[in-house]
């Protein structure tokens, strides 16, 4: 296990290989599970970093990679439905609420219907 010893001094890493700082101290936050490090960097600020965001630690720590990548995709996917809308199917078959045209969304592999905005 480490020790509060071990973690002091050491260098914590990002998931691109970026210095970010040296472990100050551990802390412990009152009514959250789990310890967070603080962190100061070249420029002498302090920052604290939960321990669930890191990933391995040694002989020095690695944070996990960040989850805003995924966040940028998302607009991304939602335009397909969009674009889809505008290329009739051979064979459309009708929303069984509306009787009016659905549309085939490729990324679901389903029909639905923009007038009741739902799956069929």
């Amino acid at each position: 296990p480490l020790t509060r010893d071990a973690l002091v001094a050491m260098q914590v890493i990002d998931a691109h290989g970026r210095l970010v700082g040296k472990v100050k101290d551990v802390a412990f936050a009152i009514g959250k599970m789990g310890i967070s490090l603080t962190v100061e960097n070249e420029d002498g600020e302090t920052r604290h970093i939960d321990w669930e965001k890191v990933q391995a630690a040694a002989d020095f720590i690695l944070l996990k990679p960040e989850q805003a990548t995924p966040v940028t995709y998302q607009p991304q996917v939602q335009q397909q439905p969009v674009q889809a809308a505008t290329q009739p199917q051979a064979s459309q078959p009708l929303c069984p609420t509306c009787n009016k045209p659905l549309t085939w969304i490729p990324q679901y592999q389903r029909w639905y219907c923009y007038t009741d905005k739902k799956y069929a």
